[in-house]
C-alpha cells in the first residue's frame, strides 16, 4: 500500500475555511480506485506536547492498494479540480508519501 498524507496550512484561518476545505476534501477526493482507506479532517489544537507538530489547519489522510492506484488519483479529474477550488488559499501544503504494510 502507499500512504498520502496531505497538511494544509491555510492564509484564512477561520472556521468556515477550514470546515469548506474539509467538506472539498470529502466532495473530491473520495472514492478514487484503489484508495483503501480516506480521512480528512482538522488539527486537535490541544495535544501540544513538544514532538506535536501545530502549524496547519487541515489534514488529509489517502491509502492506496498500490503505486498505480495512487499515481492515477494525481491525474484524476476530481483531484485535479479540488487543487484549482482550493489552492488560492493554500499558505502551505506538505506531502508525506510512504509505502505501508
Amino acid at each position: 500500500m502507499l500512504a498520502h498524507m496531505v497538511y494544509f496550512a491555510l492564509k484564512d484561518r477561520s472556521q468556515a475555511a477550514i470546515d469548506k476545505l474539509v467538506a472539498d476534501c470529502k466532495k473530491y477526493l473520495t472514492d478514487h480506485p484503489g484508495t483503501v482507506f480516506f480521512a480528512a479532517g482538522t488539527l486537535v489544537s490541544d495535544l501540544t506536547r513538544p514532538v506535536n507538530q501545530v502549524d496547519f489547519d487541515v489534514a488529509l489522510h489517502v491509502v492506496f492498494a498500490d503505486r498505480a492506484a495512487h499515481d492515477a488519483y494525481q491525474t484524476a479529474p476530481r483531484h485535479l479540480e479540488f487543487i484549482a477550488s482550493n489552492k488560492e488559499n493554500w499558505d502551505r501544503v506538505r506531502v508525506f508519501d510512504s509505502y505501508a504494510d
